[in-house]
């Protein structure tokens, strides 16, 4: 094995959000080199931001990201109303958290269906497993819709939401819409059912890295929105805190800057949602945890997917539950809040599909700039 070389380069990997290049270099078995570049150029939204009126910040920023854009825009909903101290009402809270649910949906049946039950079947994409499971594509396309027409019930489209506002909505949907998405909720336990099932049946690779788990954490909910920086080596930090945690760097053979705690690395995510927040999971998803083997603190990597399965049936659960909850209270339209008249730093997080996301809006010093 000592006289082993090995020179790998993948170029243009597309399963990244963008792309990426793979490089391993092995010399006389002795691994030299082994990284990820991320070569996709940087878009600077943050120079985009600048000069506009708060208002638009959650509009623009949702481009960030064709799967995460309500995790963008509530996340800039909540660094704006945190600068200038605006607080959501109840009505708006659950209506955020609802469409969230949405957005978890349907980010993570695309990576389990689409990207990860391909490979760990013996297929190259989601076009032949069409050939040989079809019953395996039509479950993932009914959830991906359910979650689609979540979003676009609650902000008027299925992706890039345009009816959240700093401070609450600007359209709302009606009591037989939100009972229409409940009754199509409920039918989807049979399927995530089929899912955990599926998920069993899976050749998850036997791999374990400890490492730290990083995650939002509330106490009285499985935490999406707000919440407290928290990590599994120990530490908490309220989310005006997160450059401690964040700790960015710049690589030379990456346009993704790299992030640092108490460690080299840490990891984000599903898992790490599930290592940190497990204990508050609706018991329909501890127990699909239990049956697919996953307790905290786990650390093999490759089960991030089957967290995002426990999470995906947390979610529908947990949507039922708020629809119950806006039905018994009525939906009524509530007027905007107009500008305070002064602006401050504002800090917003969310847990989008992939990990805690951050908005940070400096004060503009100037209260017809936005923040």
């Amino acid at each position: 094995m000592s006289n082993i070389n090995i020179n790998i380069e993948v170029h243009h990997v597309t399963r990244v959000e963008g792309h990426g290049n793979i490089v391993v270099n092995a010399k006389n078995g002795v691994l030299e080199e082994c990284r990820l570049e991320i070569v996709e150029t940087p878009r600077f939204f943050e120079a985009m931001l600048r000069g506009r009126p708060y208002t638009e910040s959650s509009h623009i920023t949702s481009r960030i990201c064709g799967i995460c854009a309500v995790g963008h825009a509530t996340a800039s909903l909540r660094a704006t109303e945190n600068a200038l101290g605006i607080e959501p009402s109840e009505q708006t809270v659950l209506l955020r958290k609802l469409n969230f649910h949405g957005e978890i949906l349907d980010s993570h049946v695309l990576h389990i269906y689409m990207l990860v039950a391909p490979d760990l079947l013996g297929v190259g994409s989601v076009i032949p497993l069409v050939q040989i499971a079809p019953e395996v594509v039509l479950r993932a396309l009914r959830i991906k819709k359910l979650a689609g027409d979540l979003c676009a019930a609650l902000c008027g489209r299925h992706t890039h939401p345009i009816a959240m506002a700093v401070g609450g909505f600007t359209h709302y949907p009606t009591t037989d819409e939100l009972l229409a998405l409940r009754a199509r909720l409920v039918d989807a336990r049979a399927d995530m059912d089929a899912t955990v099932a599926l998920a069993k049946t899976l050749p998850w690779p036997a791999f374990t890295r400890e490492t730290e788990y990083i995650a939002l954490r509330k106490e009285d909910e499985y935490a999406f929105i707000d919440g407290t920086v928290t990590t599994t080596d120990g530490g908490r930090y309220p989310i005006s805190d997160y450059r401690k945690v964040t700790n960015e760097r710049l690589v030379t053979h990456s346009t993704a800057k790299h992030t640092a705690h108490k460690r080299e690395s840490y990891m984000v995510g599903a898992l790490a949602r599930f290592n940190v927040n497990h204990d508050q999971l609706h018991p329909r998803a501890k127990a699909a945890a239990a049956e697919l083997g996953l307790t905290p603190l786990c650390t093999n990597p490759f089960l991030n997917t089957a967290a995002q399965v426990v999470e995906m049936i947390h979610s529908i659960e947990d949507a039922i539950q708020l629809i119950d909850q806006l039905v018994a209270r009525g939906i009524r339209p509530e007027p905007l809040p107009a500008f305070p008249g002064k602006a401050g730093e504002g800090f917003g997080a969310c847990e989008v599909p992939r990990g805690i996301l951050f908005h940070n809006y400096p004060d503009a010093g100037d209260a017809g700039a936005g923040v």
